[in-house]
């Protein structure tokens, strides 16, 4: 939150060894909410989200909106744009908060004819190179170059149908490509696709709004380019990593709780593991009940892996439920190299863990005790929550700004699930804003990057469940 020159950061403090128990409704998909954000620039008439989270990346893409034009605002739990941008420059500060911003390129370029911007921020989980997004744009039409400290997209022609094969099936850049070819002249055939649910949901919206989408979902998306989108009411797909969330924090802290709202099969394998660890996984078409009473067992090493395999994102959050296992576990993230920066914390409580590479290997531990520790990323600082959430004692989680950009009124969800749970606000002075430094682009982009870099600026399976009757 800010309040003049000052930026007001807070605190959890989590006093552990307390139960959960309770039912939590979860939320709409950040990961969904973002891209359909961007999409709204494609369409001519009004478009409504129901019941979107306030989390910070959202309010950050309602900036990015209002900074290029358009008209969008909460009303109530839903968002509504009204008016879509009419001018094609991102605001810089926006985008330099949050990498998601590369979506919002694709659709100005093809409502405008141009786009542009700057770094899009984010968690410092490793590289995300964006490569895969140009060269579909250029296979569509567009051209891309550097002007001091911007990213510019044109497309002078506008933007045509083709053929392209993504040698990787990376979430950002399909969902880029789906956004620009939903408008373009003639077909389009993307190979390789991306298949998470989440890309599935876009489609849907754009398919409401009068796109012809086919295949979404599957590693081949076929569109058919329309010249105007209309608007929509759309209810965004609940959010997966959120269920992972409180799925992972039953299991550390003990406890029976019930997740509604959320598909279990969209985070199944994360349910499977815990299953397999020890704890009860009872699933219904739209609820899943975790409970645990029982001593936690280690499974051996497990993988994150594009979908439908282990989310990259629940990745942190499972092995802060590995803590305190009986027996050895690792985790393998294919995706990102730095995933495991919350490894450090697990330390500060006592957790047995240590990295190699990509994989977090994780020794049983007697008991974890409670500590200060400092949330790295977004989904790490959920992690280290959980881990203080099984520790003996008072501990503090600093930098939970990170964890608002995923997670809305997140302690108060776990205080009513009996956490013992409290934010500590405190105001520290703003640091005065730092200018640019234009570095290169990173084009490069290998068989397990995930994607989303633009550009430097600064210095550098399926759950064993038991149907719920």
């Amino acid at each position: 939150m800010r309040n003049g020159g000052i930026c007001m950061a807070g605190d959890f403090i989590i006093t552990g060894g307390r139960p959960l128990s309770g039912t939590v409704r979860i939320p709409a998909a950040k990961n969904s909410v973002l891209p359909l954000l961007a999409a709204t620039i494609l369409c001519s008439g009004p478009v409504r989200l129901r019941n979107v989270p306030p989390l910070a990346d959202v309010n950050t893409s309602l900036r990015l909106l209002r900074g290029a034009g358009g008209a969008a605002c909460r009303q109530g739990g839903d968002v509504l744009v009204e008016r879509a941008p009419t001018t094609c420059r991102l605001d810089a500060e926006a985008a330099a908060q949050m990498r998601a911003s590369i979506l919002f390129c694709a659709p100005l370029l093809a409502r405008l004819g141009r786009a542009e911007t700057v770094l899009p921020g984010g968690c410092r989980i490793g590289a995300r190179p964006v490569d895969l997004h140009l060269s579909g744009l250029k296979a569509l039409g567009a051209q891309c170059r550097e002007e001091g400290e911007r990213l510019i997209l044109t497309a002078p022609s506008g933007l045509r149908g083709a053929d392209i094969t993504l040698r990787f099936p990376s979430v950002g850049a399909t969902e880029t490509l789906l956004l620009a070819a939903a408008t373009a002249q003639g077909s389009t055939t993307l190979r390789g696709a991306a298949r998470e649910p989440e890309i599935a949901d876009l489609a849907a919206f754009l398919c409401r709004c009068g796109a012809s989408i086919r295949g979404a979902g599957t590693s081949t998306i076929r569109v058919e380019g329309r010249r105007t989108l209309a608007g929509c009411t759309f209810a965004p797909m609940a959010d997966r990593i959120v269920a992972s969330t409180y799925a992972c924090a039953c299991a550390a802290a003990g406890g029976r709780v019930e997740l509604t709202g959320c598909a279990p099969a969209t985070y199944a394998p994360l349910l499977e593991i815990l299953a397999q660890m020890g704890c009860s996984v009872e699933c219904g078409p739209e609820t899943a009940v975790i409970s645990r009473f029982g001593a936690l067992h280690g499974v051996g090493k497990v993988f994150t892996g594009v979908y439908p395999a282990l989310a990259t994102d629940a990745a942190p959050l499972l092995a802060a439920a590995m803590l305190t296992a009986r027996s050895e576990s690792s985790i393998e993230d294919v995706i990102f190299e730095r995933r495991f920066v919350c490894a450090e914390g697990f330390a500060a409580f006592g957790g047995r863990v240590e990295t190699a590479g990509r994989t977090l290997h994780i020794a049983p531990a007697r008991r974890l005790s409670a500590a200060e520790v400092r949330a790295p990323d977004l989904r790490g600082g959920a992690a280290l929550v959980i881990a203080a959430l099984a520790a003996e004692g008072t501990s503090r989680v600093r930098e939970t700004g990170f964890i608002d950009r995923g997670y809305a009124d997140f302690a108060r969800k776990l205080g009513q699930l009996g956490a013992q749970i409290t934010r500590e606000m405190r105001p520290v002075r703003e640091k005065r804003k730092k200018h640019l430094q234009k570095t290169n682009f990173d084009l490069q982009s290998g068989p397990k990057d995930d994607t989303i870099q633009l550009y430097k600026c600064s210095k550098r399976n399926s759950a064993h469940c038991a149907v719920l009757r």
